[in-house]
């Protein structure tokens, strides 16, 4: 009995121990602890049974007859293993078309990629072709990634079946990947669209308004040979201005090192502090931090008293004023007149010169005449 009691005290001491530990980090970002893990009302071991609902586009279960009949028109021969969840397709005696393995490895990839199943049948068109856009790997950040596809969908599907009008393809948005069926030209604008999208490059809203422009255009014969470019809105992309990367300027390489910085110890002999007591090293911090405090109360009081000082007034009266303003006029008036007179004095004086120049001209061109006929009657 006593055997039995030790070792069920042990039993309890080491449960104990094992509640007292703490819990184990969680190393990665989505390990963390959910708040729904501990919930009572929640069972965890409870299995919902599947409701039809869930799926819109059917079962492919319940599609495959028609995939098979599809296929057997062409001598095609399929299996849906749903215990290892593998669908397989291959030849027969009765297939004709070399090329129709092909469209049946899309058929299997369109399907597994949930197109319905009478949508997928098409690409068994010689008409028709498929592309797969895998757009998961484009972006990391899964918020950016959610809201690009978003937009590449539209409010109420709304974008994405414009898109579908414009280019003539079936678009469907599946998790990662775009599955896109139509013709070759139809598939290339679906594939730049949807990566515009995913890379921020251009809004869907842009593509559908050249789309629309283009096939306006397609309907002149006498723009057929000619370049579309003129006609084409230009969108100008508007982001916020990034940071520019700091470049920091190469020094010329020395291959000797920089000198060495003073130490403290080294700066205090040179000033003379190592030497100094502790109480004197004290009273000289002490110091130096009240002229620092009396500097800045100076300035502080400076700045207060700035507001209250007064303006210059104007201790000239009405009358005063009214005076000084005429006298103003009238030193100017004299100042005009002055100038007008100076002006006329100018012009008198330079016709008395030319008077007095043409008179002395006329006198010397008389002078030598006399001398002349003096020297004649000699």
């Amino acid at each position: 009995m006593a055997s039995e009691e030790g070792e069920e005290a042990n039993a309890a001491s080491s449960a104990e121990e094992v509640g007292r530990k703490k819990p184990p980090r969680h190393k990665g970002k989505h390990d963390k602890p959910k708040p729904w893990d501990d919930d009572p009302n929640i069972d965890h071991w409870k299995i919902e049974k599947f409701d039809p609902s869930w799926n819109e586009g059917g079962m492919l279960e319940e599609a495959w007859p028609i995939v098979k009949g599809a296929l057997k028109e062409f001598g095609v021969a399929c299996e849906l293993n749903l215990v290892e969840g593998s669908m397989t397709v291959s030849t027969t005696r009765k297939t004709r078309d070399p090329y129709i393995i092909v469209k049946a490895k899309e058929l299997i990839k369109l399907l597994s990629r949930s197109v319905p199943a009478p949508q997928a049948i098409k690409i068994l068109n010689d008409e028709m072709s498929c592309d797969i856009i895998k757009i998961g790997s484009i972006i990391r950040n899964k918020e950016r990634f959610v809201k690009r596809r978003e937009r590449l969908l539209g409010p109420n599907l709304s974008t994405l079946k414009a898109i579908e009008i414009l280019t003539g393809c079936y678009i469907l948005v599946q998790g990662n990947t775009v599955a896109a069926m139509g013709s070759w030209k139809g598939l290339k604008q679906v594939r730049r669209v949807v990566e515009d999208c995913i890379k921020n490059i251009k809004h869907p809203v842009y593509h559908i308004k050249e789309l629309l422009i283009k096939r306006e255009l397609a309907k002149n014969p006498a723009l057929a040979n000619e370049s579309w470019d003129r006609f084409l809105p230009k969108f100008k992309k508007k982001n916020v201005k990034q940071k520019k990367p700091i470049t920091k300027e190469k020094k010329p390489y020395t291959p000797f090192p920089p000198p060495q910085q003073p130490s403290k110890i080294d700066l205090e002999l040179e000033s003379g502090e190592y030497f100094m007591s502790d109480k004197k090293k004290s009273a000289k911090k002490w110091q130096e931090k009240l002229e620092k405090q009396s500097e800045k109360a100076e300035e502080n009081k400076r700045k207060r008293e700035a507001a209250f000082v007064p303006p210059k007034e104007d201790t000239a009266t009405p009358y005063e004023s009214a005076k000084s303003t005429s006298n103003n006029d009238e030193i100017a008036d004299m100042a005009k007149s002055l100038k007008k007179k100076a002006k006329e004095f100018r012009k008198s004086e330079a016709q008395e010169n030319v008077r007095l120049e043409s008179y002395v001209a006329s006198n010397e061109g008389s002078r030598p005449k006399k001398k002349h006929k003096s020297s004649k009657s000699k």
